[in-house]
């Protein structure tokens, strides 16, 4: 009984000794609740105070974010009991989060059809706040239990902020198929995560006697735990084979939504790859496949599948849902020589990527909002009407392309140098197809991207609707990111040095 009490004792004293190392999080946890309450108090009439407090809590948990950057100047810390972890890289990818939701959640006011529901976007701004709690989670999980919870809280948000607009059958649609498709990818990982745990009879992956009693195991079988949990992860950063869910509940989703979910979960969902696959990576215990050649290959057709769709689709949302499934395996080039190094310059291209992402769909919504278009011919003609938008499109089309001098072109840059070095020391053939597919398909986004600007400047429409209200806000929000994707591709160091 003694024995039973110390150890409540020390439990008790563990975590409470965690909570300084997760002070973000706590506020995340108490910004949602304050959300909600004001919700429920004012009613209808919440709306904009809702946002107001939404807004200004992220701000403090981006301020408490870079505080966390002290906190770590000794090394990494395990919390409660090893099941998550801070980390200088964990907490940059935190911050770009943040920072991005923050971006987001002023966007969602600004689309029309989403402004237009008629039960308003209070709740929205709720389940967005809880779903960053639970990013923040799996970024810093390390444990398969930590794991699990935190894609599920992430996933559960998703499917809720996809079929939003219950009137649009569309969206309705489209939040059924998300969930399904989640239900499916959540069970399977689950499968593995119990396989894993049975085989190693530990939850904590990040430990070395985890791997150890692994490979005791038969390599098949403890391979083929690894790949059901790895499809759960992938569901969350659609790359083949689970991607069939991104084009259409990207277009069945609000635009706004749509941007959410192609840049702020697929950042976090790289952080728990990293923080999963690392211990399996730089260990020589591990006698299952070559993780690093499994996700060349995966990388390669992702890229290939991606882009070569995005060619065929006429819709503008559709197409960018299909980019995004390409720029996921451009990102999986850096994970393949995972290093400290590789890291940084993966944090630097998914920064670059979400901005010019969250930019590119903004614009959609611009242009839906003042003309009506929403596919590439519906376009047409529309850059003489609305010339600094379309400047602004062009500009973001040509860094999500990688072309000088945007932060498109410096991160794609940084990506080829780090798997080329690598390739120096190994002459992987594996690392050649890579840079290979990736400098192709480089090249054949140009066919789907250059669509917009030759309808928008080259192309002629005879009368062009206008409507009345001026998406102003979307129209500074562009000009903001344009200038920053600039800014960035000459100066990258300035996010850099944070690394």
């Amino acid at each position: 009984m003694h024995d039973l009490l110390s150890h409540i004792s020390e439990s008790l004293s563990s975590v409470f000794d965690s909570i300084a190392f997760f002070k973000p999080e706590v506020y995340l946890a108490l910004l949602f609740i304050v959300v909600m309450i004001t919700d429920l108090i004012f009613g209808k009439r919440s709306l904009k105070l809702c946002r107001i407090v939404a807004c200004a809590g992220l701000l403090l948990v981006v301020y408490l974010d870079l505080k966390q950057f002290a906190l770590i100047l000794d090394g990494n810390h395990l919390i409660f009991s090893n099941m998550l972890l801070l980390s200088r890289s964990g907490i940059f990818f935190k911050l770009i989060i943040d920072l991005l939701s923050f971006i987001l959640l002023l966007y969602f006011g600004w689309d029309n059809k989403l402004n237009g529901h008629q039960k308003g976007l209070s709740d929205l701004y709720s389940i967005a706040i809880a779903s960053v709690f639970g990013l923040h989670l799996m970024v810093m999980a390390v444990n398969l239990l930590s794991i699990y919870l935190a894609i599920e809280m992430v996933s559960i948000a998703s499917y809720l902020m996809v079929a939003y607009r219950t009137e649009n059958a569309f969206s309705t649609e489209a939040g059924l198929k998300y969930v399904l498709f989640g239900a499916a990818s959540s069970a399977i990982m689950l499968y593995g995560i119990s396989l894993l745990y049975g085989f190693s009879g530990s939850l904590d992956i990040i430990f070395k006697y985890s791997i150890q009693h692994l490979s005791a195991v038969n390599p098949v079988s403890s391979s083929f735990a690894m790949i059901l949990v790895l499809l759960g992860i992938g569901f969350k950063l659609s790359f083949v084979p689970v991607h069939f869910w991104v084009p259409d509940v990207y277009q069945g989703a609000s635009t706004p939504v749509t941007a959410y979910l192609s840049t702020v979960p697929k950042i976090a969902a790289f952080a728990l790859l990293i923080n999963f696959i690392s211990p399996f990576i730089f260990t020589t215990y591990w006698k299952g496949f070559d993780i690093g050649i499994a996700f060349a290959l995966i990388g390669t057709v992702t890229m290939v599948a991606g882009n070569f769709a995005a060619v065929l689709q006429t819709n503008v949302k559709r197409m960018l849902a299909y980019s995004s499934i390409g720029h996921t395996g451009f990102a999986l080039m850096a994970v393949v020589v995972l290093s400290l190094h590789s890291v940084s310059v993966l944090s630097y291209y998914l920064l670059v990527y979400a901005l010019a992402n969250i930019g590119a769909l903004a614009l959609a919504t611009y242009f839906a909002n003042e003309a009506g278009a929403e596919d590439v011919e519906e376009y047409r003609g529309l850059g003489l009407k609305y010339p600094i938008a379309s400047v602004c499109f062009v500009i973001i089309l040509i860094s999500l392309t990688g072309l000088p001098v945007t932060a498109g072109f410096t991160g794609k840059l940084f990506v080829f140098s780090a798997v080329y070095g690598v390739y120096q020391q190994t002459h992987s053939i594996w690392l050649m197809l890579l840079m290979i597919t990736g400098a192709l398909t480089t090249v054949v986004s140009l066919f789907y991207y250059i669509k917009i600007p030759l309808n928008l400047f080259l192309k002629r429409k005879e009368m062009v609707e206008i409507s009345n209200k001026k998406s102003v806000n979307l129209l500074i929000l562009s000009i903001f990111i344009s200038f920053i994707l600039i800014l960035l591709g000459i100066f990258p160091h300035w996010v850099l040095q944070l690394l």
